[in-house]
């Protein structure tokens, strides 16, 4: 049987979450035209995060830009976007070409991206 304290058990129920706010839990969307898109963080009609990418043919995507706002500084928010990137790249069987240097660093620390690439 595992024993928590109240601290402990908060901070286990809150890290799979990244909260934009105390009570709201940030939504990933994601746009795309065929030619560009991004998978981001809106709220309040203000871009807060963003990972975009550019279609290279049909089958590869080009990830270009990441931004992400100082508030949400420390929160993982990058990463979170990059791991929406690399699943909708699994789903659709894309290869992935990262020149945006926080994507392509975490592609150095990852093995397992590379048949992404």
């Amino acid at each position: 049987m595992f024993s928590f304290s109240r601290n402990t058990l908060f901070a286990l129920v809150l890290v799979p979450l990244i909260r934009i706010n105390k009570t709201k839990p940030m939504e990933i969307q994601h746009r795309d035209n065929t030619e560009k898109g991004a998978f981001f963080v809106r709220e309040n009609e203000q871009l807060l995060a963003e990972m975009s990418y550019v279609w290279s043919g049909d089958n590869r995507i080009i990830i270009d830009h990441t931004e992400v706002d100082p508030s949400l500084k420390g929160q993982g928010v990058g990463k979170k976007l990059f791991d929406r990137v690399i699943a909708f790249s699994r789903e659709k069987n894309l290869k992935v070409l990262p020149l945006c240097p926080f994507a392509k660093s975490l592609f150095d620390k990852d093995a397992s991206l590379n048949d992404l690439l």
